[in-house]
Formats: structure tokens, C-alpha cells, sequence
């Protein structure tokens, strides 16, 4: 690792191991050698494997040697083992310290070839969505609840399908990579099933059984599908998810139910009906918002969940993304200390009578 410039919120960590050798030659040469301080010019390299490379380690390595070095000639040191025993314990940091900084700089790297994988995991498990289909506008936002981890168990997409702007948001049962590949299991399913089928309920149904095959009896998945045409209505299945809140031209708020929930994906009963599909009014000027129960049960310090309801004022921005975004930073004022659950987020806007297909997200 080549070491490199600092940004200056660092300088002051990189400027350490200096310092630390400054104030010990300054120390030592007003008290006199009788204070012993000399061994400690080994802090110089030991702060400087801490914060900086290989090459930065023994760069404040090889000044300490020279500072150790000069310091007990100044104090005649050399005449007994002080000065000898001082010098071996500066160069044995210094060894110390470079490889140690090797091996953090592999570490590094290693992590840096994860995250790309994770990105690339991520572009191909949850795709940007269109920033428009139709007559819609499309925003997302996505937080996951493992630290550095760019995708986990909330799963979205919107599908500009002939039978009208199809959208999906779920919620799997479970954390981590588990998690993850049931999300694209789900996801697949219904990027195929979503141009295929000509009503939500078989699509719906597609879906349980993908579900039902690939993952067992063991996992299940919260989800609500979406199906917006040009009737000015949306058709929603729910399995199990929490209910999208439909924002009025006005700025209230509703938050449309099913007549029965269905069991999540995953858990219905062989031979059992699915869910029913409801109807709901969607004009121009109105604003969807899907989301995962990660929003909604995020709590303060008082333990109190997060007042989505309370909240739609501040969809008011003219662009989808700042309007999601506002919401997003005052979910996570919100919140007390780092998200306990993914927390997935999908506005979609009625804008008007569309004409053409979907542009996707650059």
C-alpha cells in the first residue's frame, strides 16, 4: 500500500508519530539522560503502523533510528549498552510495526475486493429502478441493517409490463446471506412472471409457488405487489405486509387494507385460496409509498415506532428522489443508534397520462 497524502480530517492521526518523537527528543535533551526516555522514540513507528502503510511505517522508522541514534551520541549513551539496547528496541518496532502494516493493507484489499462483489451483487439482485413507467415516477431508497453491507432481506422492483406498471416490495424472513438469496429467488420469479401474466392474482400465485419450491417449508416472505394501469386505480395483493399509504393531492394520508391478509409467501396453505385483490383510486397528483416494516418499527429513545402516518408532509418535494430522501433522513433522526432491521422504501408519483415505455435509472 502506497501511502498517500491524508485528507485533512486524518492529518492530525498521520501527524502523530511525529509529534510523539518531537516531544521525547525535546524531553530528553532538557532533562538530561538520566531520565531514561530515549526507548520511547520507538512510539514514533509503533502510532505510525497504526494509521499509515508499509511504506509510511518505515519511513517514520528509519527517522526514529536516526533520532535514537543522534540522541545517544548527544548523551553518550554509546559509551555503555543503554544506547545499543535503545537502538534494538526502535528497529524491533520498526520491523514490527511494517509488517503489521502489511498485513492490515491485505486486509484492506481483500475487504475492497468484497465490497465491489457486493456491489456488482447488488446491481444485478436489486436494479435501479425506471425513473419513469408510464405515467409514474419512480424513487427507492434501501438501508441495510448489517454494517457495510450494500443489499440484505428487503426485496423491490417495478416492471413496465403490458398490462401496466407491475411493482413488488418485500420483506424476507431472516437475516444475512440466507436472506439475500431468497430475495433473488423471489425477485427472478417475478421479473418473469411479471410479463407473462395477464392478472395480479396469477402473478401472484406464480409467486408462491417459485417460493413454495425453491425455499421450503422453513422460510417465508412479506410482500405486496402492485398493478397501476390507466383506469386511475391501483390493484394491490398483500401477503402479510404492511399496507402502502397512499398520499392525497390534500397531503393526507391513507392507509388502504385488504378485506382478509393472506399468509406471507411461502406459508400458504396447499388447496387454500390466495389473497383477494383490492381496488384503490389513483389519480395524478396522488403518491404511493411501499415500504418494509423496517421503516415503521424503527424506534426513539422512548421506544416509540416511527409516526409514518404523521409523516407524508414530507413528500411535498417536487423531485421524487428529495422527497424519499427527506424521509429517509427523518427515519433515521428518528431511529436511536445504528438500524436494528433492512429498511426498504418505494415512491411512486402519478404524474399525469404517460405515453411510451419506462426510462431507466442512469
Amino acid at each position: 500500500m502506497i501511502w498517500k497524502r491524508p485528507p485533512p480530517n486524518g492529518a492530525a492521526l498521520f501527524a502523530m508519530p511525529v509529534a510523539v518523537m518531537g516531544v521525547v527528543a525535546l524531553v530528553d535533551v532538557v532533562a538530561g539522560p538520566g531520565v531514561g526516555l530515549l526507548p520511547l522514540v520507538s512510539l514514533g513507528p509503533a502510532f505510525a503502523s497504526l494509521v499509515g502503510g508499509w511504506r509510511f511505517t518505515a519511513l517514520i522508522g528509519s527517522s526514529a533510528l536516526l533520532l535514537c541514534v543522534g540522541l545517544g551520541l548527544y548523551d553518550g549513551l554509546f559509551e555503555g549498552r543503554r544506547g545499543f539496547t535503545a537502538t534494538v528496541s526502535v528497529a524491533g518496532v520498526t520491523g514490527a510495526g511494517v509488517a503489521a502494516a502489511l498485513m492490515r493493507s491485505r486486509r484492506e484489499a481483500e475487504l475492497a475486493s468484497v465490497r465491489s462483489i457486493a456491489e456488482v451483487a447488488q446491481r444485478v439482485l436489486l436494479r435501479p429502478v425506471p425513473l419513469t413507467a408510464g405515467a409514474l415516477q419512480a424513487a427507492v431508497s434501501y438501508t441495510s441493517a448489517a454494517a457495510e453491507a450494500r443489499i440484505g432481506g428487503d426485496l423491490y422492483e417495478v416492471v413496465a409490463s403490458p398490462y401496466g406498471t407491475r411493482v413488488i416490495v418485500g420483506d424476507v424472513q431472516g437475516k444475512g446471506l440466507a436472506a439475500v438469496e431468497t430475495a433473488a429467488v423471489v425477485l427472478a420469479a417475478f421479473r418473469e412472471a411479471a410479463h407473462d401474466e395477464p392478472d395480479l392474482t396469477g402473478l401472484g400465485e406464480r409467486l408462491e409457488r417459485s417460493v413454495a419450491r425453491e425455499l421450503g417449508e422453513e422460510k417465508f416472505v412479506t410482500a405486496i405487489l402492485v398493478q397501476i394501469g390507466s383506469d386511475h386505480e391501483a390493484v394491490f395483493l398483500n401477503y402479510g405486509h404492511p399496507p402502502p399509504m397512499l398520499v392525497r393531492r390534500d397531503g393526507g394520508a391513507d392507509f388502504p387494507d385488504p378485506s382478509s391478509y393472506a399468509p406471507p409467501l411461502g406459508l400458504g396453505v396447499e388447496g387454500a385460496g390466495g389473497p383477494e385483490p383490492y381496488r384503490v383510486g389513483f389519480v395524478p397528483g396522488e403518491q404511493l409509498l411501499l415500504y418494509t416494516d423496517g421503516v415503521t418499527e424503527a424506534r426513539d429513545g422512548d421506544g416509540r415506532f416511527y409516526p409514518l402516518a404523521e409523516r407524508g408532509h414530507l413528500l411535498k418535494d417536487t423531485d421524487a428522489n428529495g422527497a424519499l430522501q427527506a424521509l429517509r433522513e427523518d427515519v433515521t433522526r428518528h431511529a436511536v443508534g445504528p438500524p436494528h432491521d433492512d429498511a426498504a422504501m418505494l415512491l411512486l408519483r402519478y404524474q399525469g397520462h404517460g405515453q411510451g415505455k419506462s426510462t431507466p435509472a442512469g
